[in-house]
Order: C-alpha cells, then sequence, then structure tokens
C-alpha cells in the first residue's frame, strides 16, 4: 500500500499539501494527522486517494505509540512524509507564556524528530521527506527568538539527515518558506501578550504557491526548497552577512 503521510493536516500549509499530493501522485492511501478531528474528517472524499484521519496530538509521546502501532500493523510503503505541524509565537521573552515556550520548542523540534524516526523504516529508494522549517531558521530573530531557533535546529536537522540517508536513495528537503498570509500562523503568533513587535507581514506569500514549489523541489531532490523570492533572497544574504547586521536590518523591517 503506497501512501503519504502529512502532519499539521487539518489547516493551513498541511491541507494544501494533502490536496496538491493527491493531484500529483499516484498512492492508495493519504494519512492525515492533527488534533482536530472534524476537520480531518472534512478530507474524505475530496481526494483520489483514500484519506485516514488519525487525530492525534504530538505533543504527547503517547501519540507516537498509537502511530507506531497503526505501522506496525499496516506496513505501508511510505512514499512522502511532510512534518507541518508547528507553530510560532510574536514577542519579547516576557510576552510568552512557559506553556507556548515549551510547546514550540516541542512541536517543531521534538514532535518532527520522532515523526521522522518512526516512519523512515517504511520508506524506499525514492521516497521523500519534507521538513517544514522557516526562513526564520536562516538567523536569529528577536521576538520570534523560540520559534527560529526551533526552525534552525529543524534545519540543519534536515540538512545532516539528507546526507545520512544518499545511500538508501531517500531524500530530505528543508522546505523554508516566508510568511504565509493565508494560513492560521500568523493570527496564532499574534496571540501574546504583546504582539506589537512585528506591526505587518509586507510581500506575504501564498499558501498554495508554497507548496507547488515545495513538491516541485522535493521531486527534483533540492536539499532546500525557499519558495518564495523573499526567501530565497534571504537565504542567500544570510550566508554572507553577519548575523548582528541581519538583526539590525530586521529591527528596521518588523517596523513597516
Amino acid at each position: 500500500m503506497k501512501i503519504a503521510i502529512v502532519t499539521g493536516a487539518s489547516s493551513g500549509l498541511g491541507r494544501e499539501f494533502v490536496r496538491q499530493i493527491d493531484q500529483s501522485e499516484a498512492l492508495d492511501e493519504i494519512w492525515v494527522i492533527a488534533r482536530r478531528e472534524e476537520r480531518l474528517k472534512s478530507l474524505c472524499g475530496q481526494s483520489a486517494a483514500a484519506i485516514r484521519p488519525i487525530p492525534l496530538d504530538l505533543t504527547e509521546k503517547a501519540s507516537f505509540q498509537t502511530l507506531e502501532e497503526l505501522l506496525q500493523a499496516e506496513r505501508p510503503d511510505v512514499q512522502i512524509l511532510v512534518n507541518a505541524a508547528g507553530f510560532g509565537k510574536i514577542g519579547a521573552w516576557k510576552d510568552i507564556a512557559p506553556a507556548d515556550a515549551d510547546a514550540m520548542i516541542d512541536l517543531n523540534c521534538r514532535a518532527a524528530v520522532d515523526m521522522t524516526q518512526l516512519v523512515l523504516p517504511y520508506m524506499r529508494k525514492g521516497a521523500r521527506v519534507l521538513e517544514i522549517c522557516s526562513t526564520a531558521g536562516f538567523q536569529p530573530f528577536p521576538y520570534l527568538s523560540i520559534y527560529a531557533a526551533s526552525k534552525a535546529f529543524l534545519y540543519r536537522y534536515s540538512r545532516a539527515l539528507r546526507v545520512e540517508l544518499f545511500g538508501e536513495g531517500i531524500s530530505v528537503t528543508a522546505v523554508c518558506p516566508y510568511w504565509i498570509k493565508d494560513t492560521e500562523f500568523i493570527g496564532t503568533a499574534q496571540k501574546t501578550k504583546n504582539s506589537a513587535y512585528v506591526r505587518h507581514f509586507p510581500l506575504a506569500s501564498r499558501e498554495k504557491n508554497v507548496v507547488r514549489l515545495a513538491l516541485r523541489d522535493a521531486k527534483l531532490r533540492l536539499p532546500v526548497s525557499t519558495p518564495g523570492v523573499v526567501c530565497t533572497l534571504h537565504r542567500v544574504a544570510a550566508k554572507f552577512i553577519p548575523s548582528e547586521a541581519m538583526m539590525g536590518l530586521w529591527a528596521l523591517i518588523r517596523r513597516i
């Protein structure tokens, strides 16, 4: 049974990945994972492949035991894994609730690694892993510090894992988009004691374009996908400009 697994599939990029993977790949099933069961169920009947809703909270370790048992029972051939579950919070250190800080690290880092480690034994030559990182992972970001650091972790993990998997023919692509205007991410990020440190989100992307370019880059087996002009320029700039200067530039941009 050939399948794709998409986390964070109840909304935003995850949901759009489900839609576009179904259109571009010949699969028997797409396993969709998120907390909100009703949203997952709403995907059923909208695709050529069968949709299997798997309501799990990936911040809970017990969820991975449930998924491991399902994988062992089904023994699927996982063609694509998309780790799209994640969230961020805007604010100074004092504006971020401790629970939100812990959850960002847990979901953006540990859950993505645990999911990848769990699924890899069910992937064969030609399979693709897409780790949804962020352009925020290219440099330190004051007032987005924990989120940016968590995405830097996932970015580095993805780059190293790709090399480890060369001999097995499994590709890993770190997808690093800029702000995306038509997902729930920005609204969630602003729900802190004070999110006024970032006032606007100029030149923000759209989820359809981000997913389309990410899937193209993963099919080309690129190590990094920067699905848009802004994130591509940011990636290049961060290679040559010192972090202190980049943070100074960010201080100007976030006031626009």
